[in-house]
């Protein structure tokens, strides 16, 4: 069986949309499925309207959030509560063609690929400024070893030994798309365009895309602490640089130029000081977020599943 999982947040327009579409393409390619809708605290009527098809249509579940908890933690509450062979994660506003998972799941039943991801052959419609964001984020995530996601996207298929793997991860702030790449095996690439949304609009803000981005790059690499390594080595030879240059005035008797150069000194040594000290206290920050072992997401509803479906 294949398990659909599908992480919404105020997708009251495209939530029977998207399990028309995806019900009658796994029907028509002879697929034993379950669609899995994971509310994540949406303020609007998706819950209601998972609830209802639930009830109407069989192989329909939901899982509802006490409160928005963030798309990371509702991928890893519809993989906890797959019951398939193998689950493919895909957009609820089917910007991810559903379309390919026929081939995604041929790849799986009969290649023997255990992941199989879907890659972005172009970004779509977003504008330069997101683009260039992009490009930077995706840049700096090259510095973890072996974890290249410049095309990446979360729409996979993932065999049940990598569902596995990824929830024996117990690590709290969690990044799927990296840590799908992270843990390995046999995968196999499906290129796509992305298509603009019908309905609705994105729920990514500059302020959550900037906090996203930050947490994931120091999630994986080391590359801020890196970066303020060469500037301190860069700075130290150009201090060095200076500093001979003072002997040389000093012995020759030509007096060093007044206090500009003694201000330009401290504000660019303290500006790099808090600079360094603020990368330093992100890491804590998160190591604290850690320690303190708070569960990814609370389930407050569910409905679709059977009793011998294990509580999470």
């Amino acid at each position: 069986m294949l398990s659909i999982i599908i992480p919404a947040y105020n997708e009251e327009e495209n939530i029977r949309k998207a399990a028309g579409v995806l019900s009658s393409l796994l029907t028509a390619g002879k697929i034993e499925y379950e669609l899995i809708f994971v509310d994540d605290g949406s303020t609007d009527l998706t819950w209601q309207i998972i609830s209802v098809l639930s009830v109407e249509e069989q192989g329909i579940k939901g899982v509802r959030f006490s409160r928005n908890f963030g798309k990371e933690g509702a991928i890893f509450a519809g993989l906890r509560r797959a019951g398939g062979d193998a689950a493919v994660v895909i957009d609820c506003d089917l910007q991810h063609p559903p379309e390919l998972i026929p081939e995604m799941y041929r790849l799986w039943k009969t290649g023997g690929f255990e992941v199989v991801e879907a890659v972005k052959r172009g970004r779509g419609r977003e504008g330069l400024f997101y683009k260039l964001f992009a490009k930077m984020f995706y840049k700096a995530m090259k510095a973890a070893p072996n974890m290249d996601l410049d095309r990446a996207s979360d729409f996979k298929l993932l065999d049940r030994k990598v569902i596995n793997s990824l929830l024996d991860i117990p690590e709290r702030l969690t990044f799927f798309r990296a840590l799908s790449s992270w843990v390995g095996f046999k995968r196999a690439q499906i290129e796509f365009d992305v298509r603009p949304r019908e309905k609705g609009k994105s729920k990514w803000r500059f302020n959550a895309l900037l906090k996203f981005a930050l947490s994931n790059i120091t999630s994986f690499t080391y590359f801020p602490m890196q970066l303020m390594t060469v500037t301190g080595i860069i700075f130290f030879f150009f201090a060095l640089a200076l500093g001979i240059n003072t002997l040389i005035q000093y012995f020759t008797g030509i007096s060093a130029t007044g206090f500009t150069t003694v201000i330009l000194l401290l504000l660019i040594t303290g500006s790099l000081l808090m600079t360094g000290l603020g990368i330093i206290g992100y890491y804590i920050s998160k190591i604290y977020e850690e320690i303190k072992f708070r569960p990814r997401f609370i389930i407050t509803q569910e409905t679709g599943f059977n009793e011998n479906n294990e509580d999470i």
